[in-house]
């Protein structure tokens, strides 16, 4: 397979290196493209072994042209969320199947685009969820596939990031809800998405609270930062802020971003307390399903430590979860757990808590991307899936929906009937 990949910042590496280097014995990287000239240099670069003169490398404004001179079988998506579908419609409309990093778009309208592209075409579109493949969180579907809690009533979902990875999404792209959905679509489109899988269904109703309560300017006075400026490069504060980014000592962000500033502008280090921000910190959501499971979930982005907690209340027992990734953050550095930090409860009614032994794997986000990238890539070379892992157009819209009603339903305070709500957008979608 030959493939074409759209967006080189931090993303798009994983997909690079599963092309060019763990499934390079079936698959070419034919093209590099980017709105920005030092990054796309930068990844060329990092292709092993390109051959001739080195892996063709496109402008933003050549994508077209680089499609029709290429010809890639696939392309591959990483551009920030809000420009998804401008590539992915796209690559559809000219004939190209399409592989995109998650959340599949930000809103009803680009949504739409999509869906219509891909039906017009008739191409495949493959959204790239890894939390499907972590082998814990794939333990508890093959858990819930066995029927020993019995048919799922409500779920008790609660995600906890720390005060640097949460503050990361403060000082992007990100922080501005119309380029992200904000964390409800951008971050949260995994969690939704697992629900979706596990209860086997997609939202019928949702409501939600949110409100950005920690990254403030309030909150800079309260910790002395009331002097900060604008991005932590430069800032006057700098030494005294326990939430800055030092781009200029960290050898990799260096050269992906402030190396990289003069091609367009783009600061990865803006002020986690400036007040133009407009996503939210602090979220809850309750959602019901079409099979009238029930869930309550929660989203904070500023917790002293980074992990989940979730529960499945079914009718012969319970079905607990918790992961520790990080106990917390001290003196500036995440003290990341790496052994057990992670515990698996069954409680069937009428018989006492059973730990189950947690499966594990190895490689990033807990051992998921080496198996995703193995389906996604090397599909003959791996066992058919028993789980229904792969993710296309239709699941990537699913996951999106509960973010999107939610939104809406914080804005507007009140509860969103999705089907309504896609009707209203224009949109059909098989549920």
């Amino acid at each position: 397979m030959k493939y074409a990949i759209v967006g080189t910042g931090g993303r798009h590496a994983m997909f690079r290196k599963a092309i060019t280097e763990t499934h390079a014995d079936k698959n070419e990287l034919v093209a590099l493209c980017d709105v920005n000239a030092t990054r796309l240099a930068l990844s060329a670069s990092k292709v092993p072994d390109p051959g001739g003169n080195g892996i063709a490398t496109y402008p933003a404004e050549d994508f077209s042209h680089m499609l029709d001179e290429q010809k890639p079988d696939g392309v591959v998506v990483t551009v920030p969320d809000y420009l998804h579908h401008e590539y992915i419609v796209a690559a559809l409309k000219a004939g190209h199947d399409v592989l995109t990093e998650k959340p599949m778009t930000v809103d009803l309208d680009k949504l739409r685009a999509i869906l219509e592209a891909q039906a017009e075409s008739g191409k495949s579109l493959k959204v790239t969820f890894n939390y499907r493949y972590t082998p814990a969180r794939t333990q508890l579907k093959d858990i819930l596939m066995s029927g020993a809690i019995g048919e799922i009533e409500a779920v008790d979902f609660r995600w906890y990031l720390d005060r640097v990875h949460g503050a990361d999404y403060f000082r992007r792209w990100h922080r501005y809800k119309e380029k992200s959905g904000g964390l409800l679509v951008h971050k949260s489109t995994h969690h939704f998405d697992l629900m979706n899988w596990w209860v086997n269904s997609t939202p019928k109703t949702v409501s939600a609270n949110g409100k950005r309560a920690f990254y403030t300017p309030e909150m800079a006075k309260e910790l002395g930062l009331e002097d900060h400026g604008p991005r932590c490069h430069g800032c006057p504060v700098f030494d005294k802020c326990d939430y800055r980014l030092d781009l200029a000592n960290d050898a990799a962000l260096r050269e992906l971003y402030l190396d990289a500033e003069d091609d367009d502008g783009y600061e990865r280090d803006k002020c986690v307390f400036a007040d133009d921000i407009t996503i939210e910190d602090t979220m809850q959501v309750q959602v019901r399903y079409a099979n009238d499971v029930f869930l309550n979930y929660t989203l904070c982005a500023y917790s002293p430590w980074e992990g989940l907690e979730i529960k499945f209340h079914g009718t012969k027992g319970e079905l607990t979860h918790r992961h520790v990734e990080v106990h917390g953050v001290f003196g500036g550095e995440r003290d990341k757990a790496v052994q057990d930090n992670m515990t698996t409860t069954l409680h069937v009614a009428g018989k006492r808590p059973e730990q189950i032994e947690v499966w594990e794997g190895e490689g990033d986000h807990g051992g998921a991307d080496p198996v995703m990238l193995g389906y996604l890539f090397d599909p003959e070379g791996v066992e058919p899936d028993r789980y229904n892992r792969a993710s296309t157009h239709k699941e990537g819209a699913w996951s999106i929906l509960t973010g999107i009603a939610a939104n809406a339903a914080i804005a507007e305070g009140r509860t969103v009937d999705v089907d309504a709500m896609l009707a209203a957008a224009g949109i059909s979608l098989e549920r």
